[in-house]
């Protein structure tokens, strides 16, 4: 043990602690010894064979007489040695409910009397144990620390996982709750050293304060015997026993904690149903009022509210609390004008919360003087909150978990309701530890849910609601058992032709590394989908690409094209739900027999595709299996609930998807996400389209701007004629230059936009250069990327397009 040093007249505390082995007892509800450590042989002189099954109260004999060395500081918060063998005695046979600990001299065969520090827990549950009693030897403790005066506050027992009793793990993983006021990281701590040393320790230090018996109010051990001493002096001389000596009064202290108790356990299991923040906050507020107290306001810090992490260390002034709950019993309103809920501030130095939320402890006070309410009611701009605290009794709780002060709760009295006590700090800081506890797995939950949406977010693409040819609407449902992120996904790319792709797609699995797998085959699809592939050859590409990630994860991917100039859908599918089409004509809907395929990461397994025909005004539905697949349910129930939704009439998109969400969504059980993709494919009638075939010769750029200004003056569109000129041209004449001898090909579509594109056979796709002032090329395409709407490249079978678009004009 290390001590502290004096310099100057002044001591310098350091850290001051031991281990020393413990006895273990266990007693069963019969008062009989189920378990018998090799420390209680070694204390206590009977072997384990002897020991079990035998009454505790014999082999744990309790002597009358008093050390003679006695050292009234070796207790440190447990007081001097008051004759405590009663109290153990009280333990033994059941008589004692709570946490009990003191000093006791037992009397041990072959070696007279032995001086123990003892502490007996009550078990509480399934089993036949009742009582958990452990001892350790006071001479062991001088030994440990070689003085007569080791100083130090606090004595702690513990006991490890290898001790082998029944229910001895379920016991060390409670620790907190065998010792009420120890936190979860003190209770790491103390047991990660008794696992380390093998054998259960006694621990000691001057710093911490961690009460093994609370302060509940009681009246100290000491005053009971000298109650009991004038009681026995009191019968001697035949006089009247008062009433506060008899037995009577120290049962009405055994019931008050035990009552106690019994709030403290109620409060448990109202507290924390639910992991939402908001519930749990007015669950702890109304918890306490009114049985505990009349007004309990709940602050908590700005990032725990806010679902952020905030830095180490203690709060300080700058620090900002939310208001997030007020419960009281005065007259309705009285409390919401002055204190509302919400409301963020500050708390200065001098003030008991500020004391509270930097110390981590209780701050009682008794009551609440005008000079203290004028000092707090200073903080409260244009409001008087003077009326509502002065006189009252206070108590202030810290809201700790992990050693970190998450909030505080104030608690206050009426002035005609006995004030705050001793009792009361020690059953407010249980009740506060207990809420923080369950507040900080709130709010982790909170903190972590936000993550995953924000994730899943930031990995689904914000697809726009009309594309050419068709209008598009779309559905996510995060799964509802298995967390929040998912493999599932939709998609949709621009392709050349005013062509549509249609993606959707599921990585099986959940959690990160499923959604971190759909990420990748996301951006893969949206790059082999630029590169114009076929859906069947895309897919293979897909395969490969997952084979190369590796073979941890396999997905199922559909992939459809649209064109709605040919009035055509190119699907492929592998190991996807097929999907549905509904026909505009007489409202039937149907599920596409495609080759079903084999999911992606399989590897080496053949794709096919199929085409489609489709009229203007048919939708597509394309969705992931979470939608129709429910446990213990066959998933052509699913398809064909999904296929009479889709078929189901709908003002909009919007509400076309609602009604299939609503058919799907509410039978129960669903664990997985889902994916929605809805298409309506409107087609671009003949009319709409103009296309032109421009030979090599550069005399018929000339020729393809003629064409389209007389194009767009036949479409109403005379005003972006000179824009379009100019634009074709520049990428007619490229076109023209880079061609190994197929004529180009140009087009315009009338659309939402008007669309040109420039076809050629020439495989190198243009860039986007800087020109300088004597450069001859490299500003065609600079003069595109400023006056288009939008433009791109991309390459076919036969070469590349070049396109652009430009806005129309509003009429």
């Amino acid at each position: 043990m290390n001590r502290g040093t004096e310099r100057d007249g002044a001591v310098t505390e350091h850290a001051v602690s031991g281990r020393i082995p413990l006895a273990v007892v266990v007693v069963d509800r019969e008062g009989l010894v189920s378990h018998w450590s090799s420390g209680a042989r070694r204390l206590f002189g009977a072997t384990k064979e002897e020991a079990l099954g035998r009454p505790a109260v014999d082999l744990l004999p309790v002597s009358g007489a008093l050390p003679e060395d006695d050292d009234p500081s070796l207790y440190g918060a447990y007081g001097a040695y008051d004759g405590l063998g009663h109290d153990l005695e009280t333990s033994l046979d059941g008589r004692l409910y709570y946490p009990a600990a003191g000093r006791a001299r037992l009397t041990v065969p072959e070696r007279d009397r032995v001086d123990v520090l003892w502490w007996a827990y009550p078990l509480i549950g399934p089993g036949p144990e009742r009582l958990l009693v452990l001892g350790a030897d006071v001479g062991r403790l001088r030994q440990e620390d070689g003085e007569d005066d080791p100083g130090f506050d606090r004595v702690a027992p513990g006991f490890a996982l290898h001790t082998d009793f029944p229910g001895a793990e379920d016991l060390a993983g409670k620790l907190p709750e065998i010792l009420p006021s120890m936190s979860v990281d003190e209770s790491a701590r103390i047991v990660g050293q008794i696992l380390e040393l093998g054998y259960p320790v006694l621990e000691f230090s001057q710093n911490d304060r961690v009460p093994v018996t609370p302060d509940w109010g009681v009246p100290r051990r000491v005053e009971r015997r000298a109650r009991r001493e004038r009681a026995a002096q009191a019968a001697a001389q035949g006089l009247p026993i008062p009433r506060e000596h008899s037995d009577e009064a120290e049962d009405l202290e055994y019931t008050a904690v035990r009552e106690r108790l019994e709030f403290l356990n109620e409060v448990s299991g109202r507290i924390g149903t639910s992991l939402d923040l908001s519930r749990t906050i007015v669950e702890v507020s109304r918890a306490v009022v009114p049985r505990f107290t009349d007004v309990a306001g709940t602050y908590l810090r700005e990032q725990v509210v806010a679902g952020e992490g905030f830095p180490d260390g203690a709060p300080d002034t700058t620090t900002m609390w939310h208001r997030v709950a007020v419960e009281h019993t005065d007259e309705p309103g009285r409390w919401d004008d002055v204190v509302p809920v919400g409301e963020a501030m500050p708390f200065p130095a001098h003030t008991p919360f500020f004391q509270c939320m930097t110390s981590g402890e209780p701050v009682l006070v008794p009551r609440i003087s005008e000079q203290m309410g004028h000092a707090i009611a200073s903080q409260f701009e244009k409001r008087d909150i003077r009326p509502l605290i002065t006189g009252r009794s206070m108590l202030v709780v810290p809201l700790k978990a992990r050693n970190v002060v998450l909030g505080f709760m104030i608690l206050l009295r009426h002035p005609e309701r006995v004030e705050f006590n001793d009792m009361d700090r020690v059953t407010g800081a249980e009740l506060a530890a207990r809420a923080g506890l369950v507040l900080d797995n709130a709010r982790m939950y909170t903190y972590q849910e936000s993550v995953a949406e924000t994730l899943q977010d930031s990995m689904l693409p914000h697809i726009p609601p009309r594309m050419a040819g068709c209008d598009i609407a779309t559905r996510y449902l995060p799964g509802t058992l298995l967390g929040r992120v998912g493999g599932d996904w939709f998609d949709s790319v621009k392709l050349p032709g005013a062509r549509t792709a249609l993606v959707v797609g599921d990585v099986m699995g959940h959690g990160l590394n499923s959604a971190a797998m759909m990420g990748q085959l996301r951006t893969a699809v949206q790059t082999m989908a630029a590169l114009d592939l076929p859906p069947a050859q895309l897919l293979r590409n897909l395969d490969d690409l997952a084979q190369r990630l590796g073979d941890t994860y396999l997905a199922t991917c559909l992939y459809a094209v649209y064109d709605p100039i040919a009035s055509e859908l190119h699907i492929a599918n592998a190991g996807h739900i097929p999907p549905v089409l509904v026909r505009a004509g007489d409202g039937r809907s149907e599920l596409l027999d495609l080759p079903t395929g084999a999911p992606i990461g399989v590897g080496g397994v053949p794709f096919e595709a199929v085409r489609v025909r489709v009229q203007p005004g048919d939708r597509l539905v394309m969705c992931t299996d979470g939608l129709v697949e429910m446990r213990g349910e066959d998933i052509g129930v699913g398809l064909a609930t999904l296929c009479e939704s889709a078929a189901h009439p709908a003002a909009s998109m919007d509400d076309a998807c609602d009604t299939i969400i609503r058919a799907l969504n509410t039978r129960g059980g669903r664990k997985d996400d889902v994916a929605l993709l809805m298409a309506r494919l409107n087609g671009i009638e003949p009319e709409d389209v103009a296309s032109w075939c421009i030979g090599l010769d550069p005399e018929e750029v000339g020729r393809a701007r003629a064409v389209v200004r007389e194009q767009l003056h036949d479409w109403g569109l005379a005003r972006l004629a000179d824009t379009a000129e100019l634009l074709v041209s520049e990428l007619v004449t490229n076109a023209v230059r880079h061609s190994h001898g197929r004529p180009v090909e140009l087009r315009l579509v009338r659309g939402d936009t008007l669309l040109c594109e420039v076809d050629d056979d020439d495989h190198d796709l243009p860039t986007l250069l800087s020109a300088g002032p004597f450069d001859d090329a490299g500003r065609g395409l600079r003069v595109v990327s400023m006056l288009a709407r939008e433009w791109g490249t991309s390459r076919t079978s036969a070469g590349k397009t070049v396109w652009f678009e430009l806005t129309l004009p509003r009429r």
